[in-house]
């Protein structure tokens, strides 16, 4: 598989490797990039986890709770400019309203859905806001929560965040203590971004894969076979305070985790406090936004 020269500065981009690295990485994987940053991964050259793709979308990311149900959603647009549009807005909260209702399974059965407060379906909602507001707009993504539900929304919608907890002692939700737990750990997702709950979350394929990675890099660093297992066990470790919400330090306070915290509000309350799930939106995530080059495009109309 042959690779260019915007595969290598990819490349760069994704692990912060030098060109040369990157270059030398992919000749060995014959141009994919996948096996090239397990290549430097090993090689200890890139970091521990890849970082997300160009952010390049726009749009925004919404969440409500109402009557103890949330929705985390995120509608993508060309611009910035028509997300703070308020006919925009409007057809977002519109959505999360037929969310909260219907309870759709998937982004097709709600965009099919006739609207619970009017005549039309989702999409021909959808295309007449593209026809008036005139920009491309998509519906992208959704979550639904029952229950004991907090929700943060950073940076006006560029980041949103769902939690749900579960209270032996329901009653306690109330309390200040809870709210500002749970406010506080909805925060904790925002920032840190853990890709799973705790360890048993984690897949074993995950694992096994991070295992690899890290084996090999203890034996290219020349580690005998005995110390390289204890280093690799040490690092896995390490690896699940990183990815998982319960290991991880807490914000508020470096010196405890996240468990840990939740067991000191449990404590407080009197009442055990159980995070159930979360869901972290990041407005645009993965999708790349086609770049104009207008000078291009002048030179184009010109001809």
């Amino acid at each position: 598989m042959a690779f260019t020269a915007a595969d290598v500065k990819a490349l760069r981009e994704i692990t912060g490797c030098g060109m040369m690295d990157c270059k030398k990485a992919l000749t060995e994987t014959n141009g994919d990039k996948d096996k090239a940053i397990e290549f430097l991964r090993e090689k200890g050259l890139a970091t521990a986890e890849k970082k997300s793709g160009r952010v390049a979308a726009d749009g925004i990311v919404y969440a409500d709770v109402t009557d103890g149900i949330g929705v985390l959603l995120e509608v993508n647009s060309e611009t910035d400019f028509v997300a703070k549009n308020a006919d925009f807005q409007q057809f977002v909260s519109d959505v999360a309203t037929q969310i909260r209702t219907t309870s759709p399974s998937d982004v097709d059965t709600l965009l099919n859905e006739k609207f619970v407060n009017g005549d039309e379906t989702i999409s021909a909602m959808l295309v007449n806001k593209i026809a008036t507001i005139g920009e491309n707009i998509t519906v992208r993504r959704f979550e639904r929560y029952d229950g004991v539900v907090e929700t943060y929304i950073h940076g006006g919608g560029k980041i949103g965040v769902m939690a749900a907890f579960t209270l032996a002692d329901a009653s306690k939700a109330d309390a200040a203590e809870f709210k500002e737990f749970a406010h506080d750990i909805a925060m904790q997702v925002a920032a840190s971004n853990p890709a799973y709950l705790d360890r048993d979350s984690v897949p074993a394929d995950v694992v096994e894969k991070e295992t690899e990675i890290l084996t090999a890099q203890a034996m290219n660093e020349g580690k005998p076979q005995n110390i390289a297992e204890k280093m690799v066990a040490g690092r896995i470790n390490k690896y699940f305070k990183e990815i998982c919400l319960v290991d991880q330090p807490f914000i508020k306070d470096g010196d405890m985790t996240v468990s840990a915290y939740t067991k000191s509000v449990s404590d407080k309350i009197g009442t055990e406090i159980k995070i159930d799930k979360f869901a972290r939106f990041e407005k645009g995530e993965g999708i790349e936004k086609k770049q104009d080059n207008f000078a291009e495009e002048i030179a184009s109309m010109v001809k």
